[in-house]
């Protein structure tokens, strides 16, 4: 009896092991309707219309707005960071703990001005290349080492017109593209999920 009790317990997945079915996808932006449809905030539209295509809603929790969505075995948490954007550092590390889950699972999808419109980067790791909210969470995770999703907003304004086109919204042109982008980045976020990292970067970069 004792024995059998033994290798129960020792059969058991430790409770401080990694959930590796488990993901976070963080889409960054800044709270506050003036803010909404602004070319910063692509992180919070793609999880948006993840959101609405999936028919799952967001509930407001502890530094963000949080939804779930399961599919095949795999259990995908979405967070909005409510911290807003110079702070996203600090809600990626509440719901990785939380959420016991590795930065490897851990997809931040953010917007990059050394992209043409639209195009699409995913990387293993990388530089904060000046953005505020790369760099939040490369403080407080102390790394570089996680999985972003770079969404291209172009670099089209005037020398000292940089912080009014990032918190601009998107132009006519620009608006009438977004929804087969917006697609694309569902899927992306999928692939991520269900068929990794590497396959999703084979797949969808350059597209």
């Amino acid at each position: 009896m004792i024995n059998w009790i033994t290798s129960l317990f020792q059969t058991q997945k430790p409770a401080t092991e990694p959930d590796m079915k488990k993901f976070l996808i963080v889409g960054l932006g800044n709270i506050g309707a003036e803010y909404a449809n602004t070319r910063h905030n692509i992180g919070f539209k793609i999880l948006d219309h993840f959101a609405k295509k999936e028919s799952i809603s967001f509930q407001t929790a502890k530094l963000g707005d949080v939804a779930e969505f399961k599919i095949k075995g795999r259990t995908l948490i979405f967070l909005k960071p409510n911290t807003y954007m110079n702070l996203s550092g600090k809600a990626v590390k509440y719901w990785m703990e939380k959420e016991n889950i590795e930065k490897e699972n851990v997809l931040v999808i953010t917007d990059d001005l050394n992209l043409s419109f639209g195009t699409i980067r995913i990387k293993t790791k990388g530089s904060d290349g000046g953005h505020n909210g790369l760099k939040s969470i490369q403080s407080l995770l102390n790394t570089t080492e996680y999985p972003r999703f770079r969404f291209g907003i172009s670099d089209q304004f005037k020398k000292g017109q940089q912080v009014n086109y990032v918190l601009g919204e998107w132009d006519e042109e620009e608006k009438s593209k977004l929804t087969e982008r917006l697609e694309l980045s569902a899927q992306i976020i999928q692939s991520f999920a269900l068929a990794g990292l590497s396959n999703t970067m084979n797949e969808f970069n350059g597209k």
